[in-house]
């Protein structure tokens, strides 16, 4: 018998086996999905690292040391010989020229510059890091080297020095004056000021 006279009866794919069609599917009472359980019901896939409901073999293994891998700070790394073969003289070098260049594959990670090989034409580089050695290559061929500071949230100095400054000044006169009630500022001097509100009596029947 040839795999084309099977074919031919039987059709090129057989049909799925339609299951957990009930009794009249003529498939029995569990119609093919076998005993009760989350196997016999739709959407069920088995998880890997399900071991019976018991605690996962990775959860039993001793945890040692620290590490800061998840800290690790990553960078598209280029070399002074990398812009000598790419760039003209004159050119300026970020990673968003690099990234269409080809050089690197992106332009979501920041650039560093390493100083491996030779550099003689003038280029303005940007980047978030440079080596000593690139820095120095890249200044003496008559270029400039602009680097990206990473600016971190900060609170406003000007504000917290002046918050500061309030406070020492409350402290002093609460010194000077021990038990008064000295304001540390004009508007606390106005609030002190200003008359409070007071509420009418309420009346006894309302109605």
């Amino acid at each position: 018998m040839m795999i084309h006279e099977i074919t031919n009866k039987v059709a090129k794919y057989k049909s799925r086996k339609r299951l957990g069609r009930g009794e009249s599917s003529g498939w029995g009472k569990t119609a093919g999905r076998g005993s009760k359980g989350a196997k016999s019901r739709a959407g069920w896939s088995l998880n890997p690292a399900y071991q019976g409901g018991q605690i996962n073999f990775i959860q039993k293994m001793p945890k040692r040391g620290f590490t800061n891998a998840e800290f690790k700070k990553v960078y598209h790394v280029v070399n002074v010989k990398a812009l000598e073969a790419l760039a003209q003289n004159g050119d300026e070098i970020t990673v968003e020229t690099l990234a269409s260049a080809g050089v690197i594959r992106d332009a979501n990670l920041p650039l560093k510059v390493l100083g491996e090989g030779e550099l003689t034409k003038k280029l303005t580089v940007t980047a978030a890091k440079f080596s000593a050695s690139a820095k120095a290559k890249i200044e003496a061929a008559g270029g400039k080297v602009v680097e990206i500071v990473k600016v971190t949230w900060n609170r406003d100095p000007e504000a917290a020095a002046a918050k500061a400054k309030a406070k020492a000044e409350r402290a002093r006169n609460e010194a000077q004056h021990p038990g008064a009630d000295v304001p540390a500022d004009a508007s606390r001097e106005a609030a002190a000021s200003k008359p409070k509100k007071t509420k009418a009596p309420k009346s006894e029947n309302p109605g």
